[in-house]
């Protein structure tokens, strides 16, 4: 784990490294003050023979080196500040885009072992936590034991036998402190869990609200939110109850310091006449309460930082974890990058989405497309129709056999390439906000408006484009929320042939057009790109039945192929889906 975040420190390293030196020179400067202070008391304040109103000259004395040694601890105080929040800022910049960038290179199985809520709890809420966790290893980690060592030694140098007292609380302190961190670790594990929950709840609620309105579940909805909410309140209380515990016990530490030093102290400075040579003197006894709350204080801030470190260790777990996962999909060793044409070819292809799944969605897929050719998929739910057309662009890799695209094998291709040749519309269309012209343009960013309004043309999307006051200018709102389905899908079908794909898929992409804009979709497609080849799933017959060749699936098996009449005759799983949705109406939807 520690080598994993290291890695991400990069340009924070120098000011992570400054830190603790100004932290040192800080703390060591924060220690030598109760020693001038004594002086200031035994020189300056307490009577004499001599002088029995005190010497002045050494109060101002004494008074001008405290100020000196306070203005120079300030300074190496606000500078570890600036540093150690600079060093942690950048370090979670880089956690955060080192994450980000990792998921990009996901493959779909890697995006399965992570709820995308858990993945946006560990890019912010888990990061945050690194994030303290780190500012305060570069800052209190270091003043602490620092601070404990200086002040132990000049409290040592002050009086040997009084400093013997402290040596009787740190094992006090550090049995309480082993059983709270003990105690409270595997509660903030598990509270870290709950916030994926609750983020779920949350996500899971605020994109489905139109369908939580038209219920009139906001109720249960709400329980829902209160019962994941309310886990976490439980399992923090828990924890904080545990954690509670380390106050009292530094209080009772210090109070038992303070009492010790004070009986024992005051005998001695009684014994020997407040003599600095003969023992213990006014101003070393104050020095010595001022080192028991510098050595206390900092065995308090060692205990803060095993328990943050202790909540922050399962956020660290849960970063790592992402930072860890490497895509199980990378670029063949061969490299590929030209992709002769738009043929494909399935050897004897089986997949499994688990390793250890019993039934295999796909089964010895054995299958021959043509470039150019139109080829339409159609299955009940469930037939494994969307994972056939994700074996070629390496969504997943097949478990078994070989998928070739262009005569290679899809393993030999680098894979920017590979999926720069073909184009999906996926069955759950996406457009992101912005304009319709930019979520265009994420088939080809430096496509010319031409371009852009060509492939709409083709797609039947120009038609309502220009219906919008702002036409390509238009802006879509996150998920296209603010257009139709149809519309959002006829945008996603524009976006796709803007890249010039050699192979198209449409994965159940125009189930939210009309039948006859459907047509126009494909009559476009047979005239202006003859030379794609053009894999459409489809529910409906009508969207396929003048397709080249027609796959039929069930249960992850080739039942049926060939064309419209021939699987019409020979199928009769494709004769009564035929059947049941032309009955009275043109294959074509004109009644």
């Amino acid at each position: 784990m520690i080598k994993t975040l290291v890695k991400t420190v990069r340009d924070a390293k120098l000011p992570a490294i400054l830190t603790p030196i100004f932290v040192l020179l800080e703390s060591l400067i924060e220690v030598s003050i109760p020693s001038v202070m004594a002086k200031l008391i035994d020189e300056g304040i307490t009577p004499t023979e001599e002088m029995p109103n005190g010497d002045m000259d050494a109060v101002v004395k004494y008074g001008i080196i405290l100020a000196i040694l306070t203005l120079i601890a300030l300074f190496f105080g606000a500078a570890a500040g600036y540093t150690a929040s600079r060093a942690s800022s950048r370090f979670a910049r880089n956690l955060r885009q080192d994450m980000y960038y990792n998921i990009q290179n996901y493959s779909f199985s890697n995006i399965d072992k992570f709820s995308p809520a858990s993945l946006v709890t560990r890019l912010t809420t888990d990061v945050q936590r690194v994030q303290m966790a780190f500012q305060m290893i570069t800052r209190i980690t270091f003043r602490a034991p620092a601070m404990l060592i200086f002040a132990f030694v000049f409290s040592y140098r002050t009086s040997a036998k009084l400093s013997t007292i402290f040596l009787c609380v740190i094992p006090f302190l550090a049995i309480v402190l082993a059983i709270i961190v003990k105690t409270a670790f595997p509660v903030f594990s598990k509270t870290f869990k709950a916030y994926d929950n609750l983020n779920e709840v949350v996500e899971e609620n605020v994109r489905g609200i139109r369908v939580v309105k038209s219920f009139v579940r906001e109720e249960h909805e709400k329980s829902k939110f209160d019962k994941a909410s309310d886990t976490i309140f439980r399992l923090f209380t828990k924890a904080e109850k545990t954690v509670a515990f380390n106050a009292p016990a530094m209080q009772i530490s210090v109070y038992f310091c303070i009492i010790m030093i004070s009986w024992f102290g005051a005998h001695e400075i009684v014994a020997h006449g407040n003599v600095e040579e003969l023992g213990l003197t006014t101003g070393g006894l104050q020095s010595l309460f001022t080192y028991t709350m510098q050595i206390l204080m900092s065995l308090m801030m060692l205990s803060m930082i095993f328990v943050m470190l202790t909540m922050s260790k399962a956020s660290a777990d849960r970063v790592c974890e992402v930072l860890n996962e490497r895509s199980d999909i990378v670029d063949g060793e061969r490299n590929l990058t030209d992709i002769k044409d738009g043929s494909i070819e399935f050897r004897n292809v089986s997949f499994k989405y688990y390793a250890t799944s019993e039934k295999s969605a796909l089964n010895n897929i054995d299958l021959r497309i043509n470039s150019g050719e139109t080829i339409g998929i159609i299955g009940g739910t469930g037939s494994s129709k969307s994972t056939l057309v994700q074996m070629i662009p390496r969504l997943y890799d097949v478990t078994d056999g070989e998928v070739l695209v262009g005569g290679e094998n899809v393993r030999d291709y680098n894979l920017e390439a590979l999926r720069s040749g073909v184009a999906m519309v996926l069955q759950k269309n996406v457009l992101f906000s912005g304009t319709i012209s930019e979520n265009i343009r994420w088939g080809d960013e430096n496509a010319t408006d031409e371009e852009v309004h060509h492939v709409c043309e083709l797609a039947c999307a120009d038609e309502f484009i220009q219906g919008f006051p702002e036409k390509y200018n238009t802006y879509i709102e996150q998920g296209g929320s603010n257009v139709s389905g149809g519309q959002k899908q006829r945008l996603c079908i524009a976006r796709a042939l803007l890249k010039k794909p050699k192979i198209l898929i449409l994965d159940d992409s125009t189930s939210a057009v009309d039948t006859a804009t459907d047509a126009k979709i494909r009559k476009a497609f047979r005239e202006e790109i003859p030379d794609t080849t053009k894999i459409i799933i489809a529910q409906r017959v009508s969207s396929i039945c003048d397709a080249d060749k027609i796959i039929l699936l069930d249960e992850g098996h080739i039942v049926g192929m060939g064309t419209h009449d021939e699987l019409y005759a020979s199928s009769d799983i494709y004769r009564e889906i035929y059947d049941s949705q032309t009955k009275g109406a043109d294959i074509d939807g004109a009644e």
